[in-house]
């Protein structure tokens, strides 16, 4: 017995030392992995100084005050050199950073790049502008970590096929920015890098997954950058800092080597890769930027490194018509009642688009609840939740993230009991309890292509019920405004309004069209939400206190239609600026 007891309290004690290790380690790359980021910093801030005899601040401002379009202009025509613009956009980056963590990492061949396109006669597109890209995507030996430990050691042998196109245009990459850990998540946060603020109000989150680059723009610190989008991740941090930002078609620019360095670690990219695609796209200032962001892509150096890119260049025509359009509208996707500024966002947009000529068409988009909890988190969920809980293994989970991996790691028998047990305690959980135990594993090959099925089905009634009403485009709301930080983890579900497009693979775009009012917090004391329950509370809490934040609308237009998406994005901010 004393063997025994002996031999027992040994193998707790060796589990013990085992835990304690692997704890070690795992804060020793943390460590190591700030470390490199710091060090890349200092380069950066070293470089800055000693460009800053040769731009004198007055030029800085005003260079960091052109809207892309005026700025591409004049480094077109020699008036500015790149040179100058990469340093002035370098300075400033570092300056938001400080203030809001939204860098991951500076990328030093910019200066190799700089020098390449001196070098070059042809002007690209996208000459001589800074670029900034989301953390995973691949950067010639650059980490793409999505805010993991097990991606760490592992370099970039080569640039993703967007960064490819992007130098190729001109254009200069010179930073990383900062992530959510796993990217499935709109609280930009994790272990490694720590949190991302907003530049426009600290307390609050920048959203994600693309919150670092959010963050950064709306900071002044980077005027073009490319982010993912996978259930609003491009849509979501352009609504909470107020920039416009475009989630294609999937395929228009994705491709083999398009940039998901780690296609697991996009937690369930494999399981939802051809049921709802991740698209990549471009986020800016302005609409225009996105425009001429999506031109300089859709070339044939983007077509031949990636055959499976449909060859279809942009088509300036539809994007530079005047011609009126029909737009189909709601303020409410009936899934989850969103705050009274976003609603009242759309109601005067519509009015103002009405007031411009255009027809606008009362939409009401089918069965939200079902797209939200069968077709996108059951397709998510597909194995039980098992590649997003082993994509934690040997990690330290982000407290934004706990309650999903810990929700994914219960038995199914266990999730139908709380279902049951814990109604009155729902709102705590990842889901709606009811919905919750729904999802659950696709149980056979069968049963995984009849949910694909059923997910073409639905798509096709969609576009019936579009193609019926013979709408051009639609304009709809999209979560806002910005969060309070901590409260994205609780309301998951909210982003409903932004998941249907990912689901339905449209084009969905965001632009920025007024701010929070004092009347639209008196009305908020009075929103109840769909019936005043602990979600609905938990969102008044998470918004509330947000006066002077920008307040956004969504545009959306058929497949393979960005252009028409940006033309239609183009003319509601165009209204909201004479407004």
């Amino acid at each position: 017995a004393c063997a025994a007891l002996a031999l027992l309290g040994g193998s707790v004690a060796a589990l013990g030392l085992w835990k304690w290790l692997g704890k070690k380690r795992i804060q020793k790359k943390i460590e190591e992995a700030r470390r490199t980021r710091d060090e890349g910093l200092k380069k950066m801030a070293k470089a800055v100084q000693q460009s800053r005899e040769q731009v004198p601040s007055v030029q800085r401002d005003a260079i960091l005050s052109l809207p892309l379009l005026e700025l591409s202009g004049r480094l077109q025509e020699g008036s500015l050199s790149p040179r100058t613009v990469l340093y002035t956009y370098l300075e400033k980056a570092l300056e938001v950073t400080q203030q809001t963590n939204c860098l991951r990492h500076f990328i030093p061949e910019c200066e190799e790049q700089l020098q390449e396109i001196e070098r070059r006669k042809e002007k690209g597109l996208l000459y001589g502008i800074p670029v900034s890209i989301k953390d995973h995507i691949g950067h010639k030996g650059h980490l793409a970590t999505c805010g993991l430990m097990q991606y760490l050691d592992t370099v970039m042998e080569e640039d993703s096929v967007v960064v490819k196109v992007l130098k190729r245009q001109g254009a200069i990459p010179f930073a990383m920015t900062n992530v959510p850990q796993s990217l499935f998540s709109y609280e930009c946060s994790n272990p490694i890098f720590g949190q991302t603020l907003n530049p426009l109000d600290p307390q609050r989150g920048p959203g994600g997954s693309s919150g670092g680059e959010a963050a950064l723009i709306a900071g002044g610190g980077s005027i073009l950058g490319m982010g993912s989008d996978m259930g609003g991740s491009i849509r979501l941090p352009s609504s909470f800092c107020g920039l416009c930002g475009l989630k294609p078609t999937a395929q228009r620019l994705r491709g083999a080597g398009w940039g998901l360095a780690h296609p697991s670690a996009h937690c369930g990219c494999l399981l939802l890769s051809h049921a709802v695609p991740c698209a990549l796209g471009p986020m800016a200032r302005d609409v225009d930027s996105l425009a001429l962001c999506m031109k300089a892509l859709l070339c044939q150096e983007m077509f031949q490194l990636d055959p499976s890119v449909p060859p279809i260049p942009f088509n300036e025509e539809v994007y530079s018509s005047s011609a009126p359009l029909r737009v189909g509208y709601y303020d409410s996707d009936g899934h989850f009642p969103l705050p009274p500024c976003m609603r009242r966002a759309v109601r005067e947009t519509r009015s103002a688009l009405q007031a411009a000529g255009h027809q606008l068409v009362p939409f009401s988009p089918p069965r939200i609840p079902y797209v939200m909890n069968e077709l996108f988190m059951k397709t998510f969920f597909a194995d039980g939740g098992r590649a997003f809980v082993d994509v934690f293994t040997g990690n330290i989970v982000d407290p934004g993230l706990k309650q999903q991996v810990n929700s994914c790691k219960m038995p199914r028998l266990v999730k139908k009991l709380l279902a049951l047990l814990l109604k009155p305690l729902q709102f705590l959980l990842l889901l709606p309890l009811k919905d919750f135990a729904v999802i659950s594993t696709c149980r056979s090959v069968q049963e995984m292509w009849d949910h694909h099925h059923q997910i073409q089905v639905y798509c096709s009634q969609f576009i019936r019920q579009w193609q019926e009403l013979q709408l051009d485009v639609v304009l709809c709301p999209v979560l806002g405004p910005a969060f309070t930080a901590g409260y994205p983890r609780k309301l998951l579900g909210a982003v409903s309004s932004t998941m249907l497009y990912n689901v339905l693979n449209f084009p969905a775009g965001v632009v920025p069209v007024s701010t929070v009012t004092e009347a639209d917090e008196e009305e908020l004391k009075l929103y109840k939400g769909c019936c005043d329950d602990p979600w609905d509370r938990t969102l008044k809490q998470a918004v509330s206190g947000a006066v002077g934040m920008p307040v956004a609308v969504q545009c959306v237009a058929l497949p393979w239609q960005e252009e028409l998406c940006l033309r239609f994005m183009r003319e509601v901010e165009t209204l909201s600026r004479d407004r």
